[in-house]
């Protein structure tokens, strides 16, 4: 038996003894839970997508408005889709289910999502570094995060050295810096090669067709765009059927396994990303993502991150602090990307509390509901919003 092969049944055992000394339920049960209102394409792709799941012996629990029976499959009633989210959130919380596939997720600021595609050229899986959320709100700085997020994730999967490139986008040579500096303080990062006859770190168009990175990093808005592209270029756009979804939400401190989709994805990337969240839990992805920082912190991350940012923010901003936490579940919609840390600490001088965070529209600004009316209007005559 191949190590790899050991390695995922002892995981597997480790997985299963933990949710019955949980939840009192013995068997092979490491349950995903999927969210089923809201598909472009109705609840019944879900249910079939979970269903395939189910066959290869995954524990799929759909929530959902339907009541299907089968075996491994599980079916969690509810209403409307935000009752499926808070029922979702709770699931994960009470430990009923290790991961969860859904078509939105408000992500806070530092978590980004590393989805999974087929490339058409060569067939290979390659990891988007990042698709959607946003790793921090300084392009490069969540660039060079984005390239650990993408190792982490494609080491939780069994590539042991995957390869990274950087697409080439803005911010792609500062990125190269840091992270050439990275690995010359002794962080053991492996760089790709462009399969174009000039090579380097910095991929083209054809390295994506090609697969020439295991990691692509780019920023998240172009790596969403890309993550349609690759998944639905053979249908017309409006069915994505290739691949394994837009990935799970990776940062530092969060420890749910959130899984995103799009609501055009179809039954196999449904079925997909379904698998990629057993891939990671096998694979310990959060032990994974400790280990890779603690490496890249011991290399100087720090440092480098803190010379992006040096002499970027006013010093009345640094002044303000923050007032009492809260809870927080509205979202205000609208604000740029760029503005969104200033937009907080606004509400913040005003004695709200606030926190940013990143919706499936963009970036939104997260308030107690009993401050919702008044943040906006604060919001709207600082021009932060219309």
């Amino acid at each position: 038996m191949s190590d790899k092969k050991m390695k995922k049944i002892v995981a597997e055992t480790f997985l299963d003894l933990a949710h019955m000394l949980e939840t009192g339920q013995s068997g092979k049960k490491i349950p995903i839970a999927v969210t089923a209102i809201g598909s472009e394409h109705g609840e019944e792709t879900i249910y079939s997508a979970a269903l395939e799941a189910a066959k290869k012996g995954i524990t799929v629990k759909v929530i959902g408005t339907r009541d299907v029976k089968a075996e491994n499959l599980e079916s969690v009633l509810v209403s409307s889709e935000e009752e499926g989210h808070k029922k979702m959130d709770e699931m994960l919380s009470n430990k009923e289910v290790y991961g969860a596939v859904t078509m939105h997720y408000p992500f806070p600021i530092g978590v980004s999502t590393v989805g999974r595609v087929i490339t058409p050229a060569a067939g290979r899986k390659m990891y988007l570094a990042t698709t959607t959320g946003t790793s921090s709100v300084n392009r490069v700085e969540g660039m060079i995060k984005n390239a650990i997020y993408g190792i982490v994730t494609a080491k939780a999967c069994g590539v042991s050295e995957p390869l990274v490139g950087i697409l080439n986008v803005d911010g792609a040579r500062q990125t190269e810096i840091a992270l050439q500096k990275l690995k010359e303080n002794g962080y053991d990062i492996r760089f790709a090669s462009s399969g174009r006859s000039d090579g380097g770190m910095i991929m083209r168009g054809n390295d994506l067709l090609t697969a020439s990175a295991d990691v692509m990093v780019m920023d998240s808005l172009t790596g969403n765009v890309l993550s349609k592209l690759l998944s639905a270029y053979t249908t017309g756009g409006k069915y994505e059927s290739l691949g394994y979804g837009y990935g799970p939400g990776i940062g530092e401190g969060f420890e749910k396994l959130i899984m995103i989709v799009s609501r055009a994805s179809g039954v196999p990337v449904i079925e997909g990303a379904v698998e990629f969240a057993r891939e990671m839990l096998l694979g310990e992805y959060q032990k994974v993502l400790s280990e890779e920082f603690k490496k890249a912190r011991k290399a100087g991350l720090d440092d480098i991150l803190l010379e992006l940012k040096s002499g970027k923010r006013e010093e009345s901003a640094d002044a303000i602090k923050a007032p009492p936490k809260e809870v927080v579940t509205e979202e205000i919609l609208g604000i740029e990307i760029m503005d969104l840390e200033d937009a907080v600490t606004c509400l913040w001088g005003a004695g709200i509390y606030a926190e940013s965070g990143m919706g499936c529209t963009g970036p939104v600004v997260l308030v107690g509901e009993h401050n919702l009316e008044q943040a906006r209007t604060i919001l709207s005559q600082k021009k932060f919003i219309g």
